[in-house]
């Protein structure tokens, strides 16, 4: 049996090359949906962008509540009334009238202001991330909805050559050929097929859906399969550096916040002074006097040294993460590259001559099964050597376009962010 399968591959080989040698591919009626304009709804419609971007706007009002300095504060004071004797009423009482100008020391203000800025830089990376992120969950949906239409196109196929095979079993066992056994064994065999296209069809359409729902706008027409048939040319991978990537900004960017915090503590130690000056006014006389005063708190029970050695502990924190996810993000880098270059080289050997192969294998044993020169088990044997074939061919194309997607998020530039003026 293993000699006629091998055969039959053999022929199979010679004429698919020949069909795809004289047979053109017919033309589509009307343009596929791309991935590109799947990316091009989501990024207008997703919710998750317009977080981000709220975020950003947020950082931005942040960091002009951070460069306001404190407001200056009206006092007005009255004493020596209310009282007894000479003090009774309002006959002696003492009116003061004054403006306290509070004045920030130590560099506060600038520290805020560094600090905002950090984390309104942060949130611009923030934004950038959820961008990225949301191209690559469209990117796998997509994958999956047209991997689900080819899986479709599998299970039709299958379907068809199992309505064929019970057809010649019946002739065969209605001329005397063969067993009933046989067309009972077909019988079985076509309900177990088209109960898998039924199922593949529903698969397709649910997720056809989520796409759908995912961009946020339906999806006219078929997907683009020949972009997912399409596998590029890899050969050894060249090593990427994490350096400069979205992932690592990110990282960098909680530093800076981090240095910021840490200035920010530092300038809290020096105490702020506080300016007053006003007018007196003395009911008694009618007279009235200038009044100049200065306060400074005494840091006699917080002087600031806790919250600057807890600002460089949570610093030192944030470059060891830093680190961490430098180290980490290498690491992943390079499995990815190397689960892309398998994918790819799996991709290439089953969808090539393979796949041709085991398509012309089993029509020939359909037609030499109805003809009484295979037996049913050796027509079995080149129909789930095709079904295994594009099983593994789709299987692949998903393994290379997921690690594709995931290699491109991990590699997406950090983005430029521009200095705003103090």
């Amino acid at each position: 049996m293993h000699r006629v399968i091998a055969a039959l591959l053999a022929v199979a080989s010679c004429a698919a090359i020949a069909h795809a040698q004289t047979s053109p591919s017919p033309p589509s009626s009307s343009p596929p949906f791309t991935l590109e304009r799947a990316l091009i709804a989501a990024g207008a419609s997703s919710p998750s962008l317009e977080v981000a971007d709220a975020g950003v706007r947020a950082a931005g009002a942040a960091r002009t509540v951070a460069g306001l300095r404190p407001n200056p504060q009206v006092q007005v004071q009255v004493e020596n009334v209310g009282g007894s004797g000479l003090y009774r009423g309002t006959q002696s009482a003492e009116t003061t009238t004054g403006l306290a100008l509070p004045i920030e020391l130590g560099g506060k203000r600038s520290a805020r202001i560094a600090v905002a800025d950090s984390r309104r830089d942060r949130a611009r990376i923030e934004a950038a991330i959820v961008e990225a992120d949301l191209r690559e969950r469209v990117t796998m949906a997509y994958v999956a909805a047209v991997s689900a239409e080819r899986r479709v196109a599998v299970a039709r196929q299958l379907a068809e050559f199992a309505n064929r095979g019970f057809s010649a079993a019946s002739t065969r066992v209605t001329a005397g050929a063969a067993s009933p056994i046989e067309q009972q064994r077909a019988d079985v065999e076509r309900v177990n097929a088209n109960v898998a296209f039924d199922r593949a069809v529903r698969e397709a359409v649910v997720a056809k859906e989520n796409l759908a729902r995912l961009i946020g706008e339906p999806i006219a027409g078929e997907l683009d399969v020949a972009w997912f048939d399409r596998v590029g040319t890899y050969g050894p991978a060249v090593p990427v550096s994490a350096q400069g990537t979205l992932i690592i900004a990110a990282a960098e960017a909680d530093v800076t916040t981090a240095d910021a915090l840490v200035r920010l503590a530092r300038s809290q130690r020096v105490p702020d002074v506080t300016l007053n000056a006003g007018a007196r006014r003395l009911s008694a006389s009618g007279d009235t006097a200038a009044i100049f005063g200065l306060s400074i708190p005494f840091p006699l029970f917080n002087n600031g040294r806790a919250a600057v050695s807890q600002a460089e502990s949570e610093r030192l924190q944030v470059d060891a993460r830093r680190r961490v996810t430098l180290l980490e993000t290498e690491q992943t880098i390079a499995s990815v590259q190397a689960e892309l270059a398998n994918a790819a080289a799996s991709a290439r050997a089953a969808g090539g001559p393979a796949l041709s192969a085991a398509t012309e294998a089993a029509r020939i044993a359909r037609i030499g099964y109805a003809q009484g020169r295979f037996s049913q088990l050796d027509l079995l044997v080149a129909e789930r050597t095709l079904a295994d074939t594009n099983g593994a061919f789709v299987d692949a194309l998903v393994a290379y376009h997921d690690a594709e997607a995931r290699l491109a998020r991990l590699t997406v530039p950090a983005p430029v962010i521009a200095e705003t003026p103090q």
